[in-house]
Order: C-alpha cells, then sequence, then structure tokens
C-alpha cells in the first residue's frame, strides 16, 4: 500500500528503493526493514507500522527492542521513518507531503545530494518545512552556526539557483529567503 498511495505517486520510480532490507542488529540477529531508499551516500528505512502489532499487541520486551532497533539502525546511518499505517489508507496525502519535506533535499533531476554539501541541504530542507520561507535567524537557532555562516551559504544557494531572497517592503534589506523549485522538482511536488 506505501507503494502504491505514497511512493510511485510521489517518485515515479522504485530506483534505489529495496524491499525487506536486511541489516544485523545490535545483536547480530538479522532485521528486515520494510524499506530501504539508497540514494547514494544516503540511507532511509521506511518502517509501515499498524497500530495493533506495534502498539496494541506489543508488551514491554518487544517495545524496548522496538525502540532499540530504531535507535541502533540510526547509529548505522539510517534515517528511521516509521509510517501509521492507517495513514495509508485515510490520508495518504498527508504521508506524502510529510515524506516530501523530508525527502526534498535528496530528490531532484539530478542527485541533488551531490550538488549540495550537508549544511546547504540542511537549509534545503529547513526551508520545505517551513513552506518554502526561512529567515537567517532561525537557521542560527536551528542549526547551531553563526550568522556569517548562515548569510554565506544562503548567498551560495542562491548562486546555485535554489534560493532567492526577499527584500524588506523598503528594498534596502534581505530579511528572508524562498526555496525555487526546479522543473524537476515540480514532476515530484
Amino acid at each position: 500500500m506505501f507503494l502504491e498511495q505514497v511512493w510511485w505517486p510521489m517518485m515515479g520510480s522504485l530506483q534505489d528503493l529495496h524491499p525487506e532490507y536486511e541489516v544485523a542488529d545490535w545483536r547480530g540477529r538479522p532485521y528486515f526493514m520494510d524499506l530501504v531508499w539508497k540514494p547514494g551516500q544516503v540511507k532511509f528505512a521506511f518502517e509501515v507500522k499498524g497500530y495493533g502489532p506495534h502498539v496494541q499487541n506489543m508488551d514491554r520486551t518487544r517495545y524496548r527492542q522496538e525502540l532499540n532497533r530504531e535507535t541502533f539502525l540510526q547509529i548505522a546511518g539510517y534515517r528511521v521513518i516509521s509510517i501509521p499505517y492507517d495513514d495509508l489508507e485515510a490520508s495518504p496525502q498527508l504521508t506524502i507531503s510529510l515524506i516530501r519535506s523530508l525527502l526534498a533535499p535528496f530528490i531532484s533531476g539530478n542527485n541533488i545530494a551531490e550538488q549540495f554539501n550537508r549544511l546547504e541541504r540542511e537549509i534545503i530542507r529547513f526551508a520545505v518545512s517551513r513552506e518554502g520561507m526561512i529567515r537567517p535567524v532561525d537557521l542560527v537557532k536551528e542549526l547551531g552556526i553563526n550568522l556569517r555562516t548562515v548569510r554565506n551559504t544562503l548567498q551560495i544557494l542562491c548562486t546555485k539557483g535554489r534560493l532567492r531572497p526577499v527584500p524588506t517592503s523598503s528594498g534596502r534589506r534581505v530579511c528572508r529567503y524562498e526555496i525555487i523549485h526546479s522543473f524537476s522538482d515540480d514532476q515530484l511536488w
């Protein structure tokens, strides 16, 4: 259902997506993730979770093991995304919107992960999460970096065509930036 309701409408391809992906857990035991998306160096683990098996029918030991498994996967470099099964049935558009915002820095006509460094990707992700509009002061708070670094990186992203400065009403200062979606992004958005 995830592939049909969310992934295919969002991505239009199964490239770099691996179902039932096996990894060894912290005890060395095999564990199968529902889906793993590995476009280059980044790794996303998608786990579709039904209320019954993952909450209602779970005892404390299984619950702890589930949380430890997710933490271990993050240590192993996976970004773990838990998807409620009920949302796949009731509101797949919500799931698409949330995942699209998370994956935005990694989906484009070319591999965006290769075009932008980590800080640039984080700024793009943050901009998407803020409905396409960001302020340098918010990035300083969110990313814990100094204002000069933020301003320099924003200028680079403007040069690369991913952000556009939004001047104040007087036109003298820039206090906000908005994300620019490319043609290839529009196909995904």
